[in-house]
């Protein structure tokens, strides 16, 4: 079995900044695309931000040039660096790895972690 477990979220004022980290855990071979993902109250699961394994990264419109995801593939972690928050940023953050078992490939999802943002 995968674990994926996410820390780093918190209570913050707009403008401000913090740091979350996710790290995956148990049966695997590797991990290909790691990405991190936001729900806020009543609205939809919306994707934040992914990488590759070698580091090709993708990001939603809304956090571009304000948060930077990275990943250490020797630890299976990847950190999502935010900056400049906004009030809009609240919402329960959780963190994706799609896993290589051995000739496939799996989603595995994080409990989540919440940030909020004051203004």
């Amino acid at each position: 079995q995968v674990q994926v477990v996410e820390s780093g979220g918190g209570l913050v004022q707009a403008g401000g900044s913090l740091r979350l980290t996710c790290a995956a855990s148990g049966s695997m071979f590797s991990i290909n695309v790691m990405g991190w993902y936001r729900q806020a109250p009543g609205k939809r699961r919306e994707l934040v931000a992914t990488i590759s394994s070698i580091g090709l990264t993708n990001y939603a419109d809304s956090v571009k040039g304000r948060f930077t995801i990275s990943r250490d593939n020797a630890k299976n972690t990847v950190y999502l660096q935010m900056n400049s928050l906004k009030p809009e940023d609240t919402a329960v953050y959780y963190c994706n790895c799609n896993v290589d078992r051995g000739g496939y490939t799996s989603p595995y999802w994080g409990q989540g972690t919440q940030v909020t943002v004051s203004s």
